[in-house]
């Protein structure tokens, strides 16, 4: 899927952007993009549209500064703490994911849209830089972790 934006914070220029997404076996997003404006029945205009206070979609685009507050009642509507979240922790959460499923660095900057790895890895949760094999300190393994560690002779 190609995806245009006529805006973003990144083009310095204001030529657009455009983003390439790839049909994936889990989670989707190309699948999820069709799946919405079938249910939604959209043919044409802003995919993410606005809502009026009966629930009923509108012609015009959602503005982008909704989203944060719609991701909070949602979260708060769900049990979560909803303070604790921002549009940050979107991208931190994805990027996290990414890599702990297998995305290398390089195919995770290109889907998202960064330029350069410094970018990149301030999203990335350093936790799973060790592949999952980083020893979770709880004080009842401590002793057990540390003879594991101890090299053999």
């Amino acid at each position: 899927m190609t995806l245009f934006l006529p805006w973003s914070k990144g083009d310095r220029n204001n030529q657009g952007t455009t983003h390439y997404a790839p049909a994936l076996q889990r989670l989707c997003p190309v699948q999820a993009y069709l799946d919405w404006i079938s249910a939604a029945g959209i043919a044409r205009g802003a995919v993410f549209r606005r809502l009026d206070r009966w629930g009923h979609m509108n012609e015009q685009a959602l503005n982008p500064g909704s989203l944060i507050n719609l991701l909070r009642q949602i979260l708060q509507q769900a049990g979560v703490p909803a303070e604790a979240y921002t549009s940050h922790s979107l991208r931190r959460g994805f990027a996290t994911w990414a890599v702990a499923n297998g995305w290398d660095i390089k195919a995770l900057m290109t889907y998202v849209g960064w330029k350069d790895i410094k970018s990149a890895m301030r999203y990335i949760d350093p936790a799973i830089s060790f592949g999952g094999l980083a020893a979770k300190r709880t004080l009842e393994s401590t002793v057990d972790t540390l003879a594991i560690c101890q090299p053999s002779h």
